[in-house]
């Protein structure tokens, strides 16, 4: 059996990429951190019009009818341009909550919006207890096996990241049952979906740190040589590039898993966190090493780095921070139910 992505997954990777550059890179989440949310809005539009919001969306109800491996190449991508808005619930969760819903009832959610490009935005608790960035996204809450919309239960908080902000949501009207989606319920199985998509988000982001914190230290140059030739600078970004290569194929594993079962099952449950563990640590690893091999211009907001490094650090406790995902697989190996 091959287990390597196929010319299908590049040139995917390569579509969503082309989108991006287009739009200008990073400078996309530089103008939303300075409240311009019109460049970014646009790419969710292009990147919906490519089918890339609904790859988790049957096509008999209008998406591309892919899956979780598709989404995490697609994702991981996002994550590596930085950009900003909700991610992992736009490209993940919420389509899959729709594709669910529609699965059992068709006309009782409308997927227009989301098939167009407007963001969604979801809070499933314990793993994400507050939705990100609900003032640009259509909100939405999966409590008690159904969806329900989502309604504000107070003001939107600022993270470190200058590009997200999450909000603490109440269940406003009820749209359907999920059905029985896991043994541990709807918000355990699409709160995988949503730790899935997060952790390819943080691999795309460790990747582009390495990538920032490689040229510079090709072209910064102390005592005649450039700094990237000293052997504990070369150290120091090959741990990066031995981190990030371990976390995807644990990613693309877990992905292959939820393809070929249901979300919430115990062992893809497993696979998820140990995937979102290795992601969170090796983007944690890229920002610490990369701040090392820039040094202070890497702290500025000037910097590109600096958005790299504050997105990677809010979406470490996004859908489940590593120490809620080790105790999950901790409880499996001891022979209980992941929570």
């Amino acid at each position: 059996m091959d287990f390597l992505l196929d010319t299908s997954h590049t040139d995917l990777a390569a579509a969503v990429s082309a989108i991006a550059d287009r739009a200008g890179g990073i400078a996309v989440a530089r103008a939303w951190a300075d409240g311009d949310h019109d460049p970014a809005l646009d790419v969710y539009r292009q990147l919906a019009e490519t089918g890339i919001t609904g790859l988790l969306i049957d096509e008999a109800y209008g998406g591309s009818g892919a899956g979780a491996v598709e989404m995490v190449v697609a994702v991981e991508v996002l994550g590596r341009v930085c950009l900003p808005g909700p991610v992992a619930e736009t490209f993940a969760v919420v389509p899959a909550a729709l594709d669910a819903v529609a699965a059992r009832n068709a006309a009782a959610c409308d997927r227009a919006d989301l098939l167009a490009g407007r963001p969604a935005t979801c809070a499933a608790k314990p793993s994400q207890p507050r939705a990100a960035d609900l003032g640009i996204a259509h909100g939405y809450v999966i409590a008690d096996d159904a969806l329900f919309q989502a309604s504000a239960d107070g003001p939107a908080l600022a993270t470190v990241d200058p590009t997200r902000t999450v909000t603490a949501v109440d269940c406003a009207a009820r749209i359907a049952a999920l059905g029985p989606v896991a043994h541990d319920g709807a918000a355990a199985a699409f709160g995988n979906l949503g730790a899935l998509a997060t952790a390819a988000q943080s691999l795309g982001l460790a990747a582009a740190m390495l990538a920032i914190a490689a040229d510079y230290a090709k072209a910064r140059h102390q005592f005649g040589r450039a700094i990237g030739s000293f052997q504990a600078v070369k150290h120091h970004l090959a741990d990066v590039a031995i981190a990030v290569e371990m976390a995807r194929p644990l990613i693309h594993g877990a992905a292959v898993g939820m393809d070929g079962g249901a979300p919430g099952t115990a062992d893809v449950t497993c696979d998820v966190s140990a995937a979102k563990v290795a992601a969170s640590d090796a983007a944690d690893l890229a920002a610490r090493r990369a701040l090392q091999v820039l040094g202070a211009i890497g702290y500025t907001a000037e910097h590109d780095l600096s958005l790299h490094l504050t997105k990677a650090r809010a979406l470490r406790g996004a859908w489940g921070p590593p120490a809620w995902h080790r105790a999950r697989i901790a409880e499996r190996l001891r022979g209980g139910r992941p929570r």
